[in-house]
């Protein structure tokens, strides 16, 4: 699996097609994102910002090779070993992009609530932020999984997929992104701190469930 992982980063890296969804964060962060604003409504925002990206760099990562050359790795390594690695390499990648946003954000945000009339924790603030973002980077690898090759070939039906599933995560109810960002932005009225672990546990399995079935698929339909 580590020969795996380092095969597909590199590929992703060489291949600048990370470029996009890298500039498409650094402009929602540039924004959505002032000096002096609340803590943690900026940090909300970054974290909600980066779930569609996710998403898109798992989309990058699962079609980075050709077909050609996906079959003779997946005969090598196995389809579903691959696929995973695949799903890894695009978490591991937004997962790394959002915590370094939240450093930023936490250096340039001022901690306190969003009328500016009390002081919030900016560490247990921070530590908030850092969880919501690693929830949304997992619900976003999550949708990325479910809208791309083998659970669905056509861009057509894929692309849109994507986005509304994004979409969703994000806005409806009971999603852990939507009470991970909810969390954040009520705590800036209230000049509360929770941390988002029920959230992150939903997450981890909701991401683990859709990974493993996608990669269940892959030993079942070619590239």
């Amino acid at each position: 699996m580590t020969a795996l992982l380092r095969y597909h980063g590199a590929l992703l890296l060489r291949s600048q097609r990370w470029l996009p969804p890298f500039l498409l964060y650094a402009v929602f962060l540039a924004v959505g994102v002032r000096g002096g604003q609340p803590l943690l409504d900026s940090l909300g925002y970054a974290a909600a910002a980066l779930l569609p990206v996710a998403a898109w760099l798992v989309r990058i990562c699962v079609g980075n090779e050709p077909p050609a050359a996906r079959t003779v790795v997946a005969a090598a390594a196995g389809p579903a070993r691959t696929h995973l690695a695949c799903v890894l390499v695009a978490l591991g990648t937004a997962a790394l992009l959002g915590t370094a946003a939240t450093a930023v954000v936490a250096l340039v945000s001022d901690p306190v609530t969003a009328d500016h009339q009390q002081r919030v924790p900016a560490v247990a603030g921070t530590a908030a932020g850092l969880l919501a973002t690693l929830i949304c980077a997992l619900l976003g690898t999550a949708v990325g999984t479910l809208t791309a090759w083998p659970v669905l070939r056509s861009p057509g039906r894929a692309v849109p997929a994507l986005l509304l599933a994004a979409l969703g995560a994000l806005v409806v109810s009971g999603s852990p992104a939507h009470a991970a960002v909810s969390g954040l932005v009520g705590g800036s009225h209230t000049a509360t701190v929770r941390l988002p672990l029920l959230p992150l546990a939903a997450a981890v399995l909701l991401t683990a469930a859709a990974t493993g079935a996608a990669c269940a698929l892959t030993s079942r339909r070619s590239p």
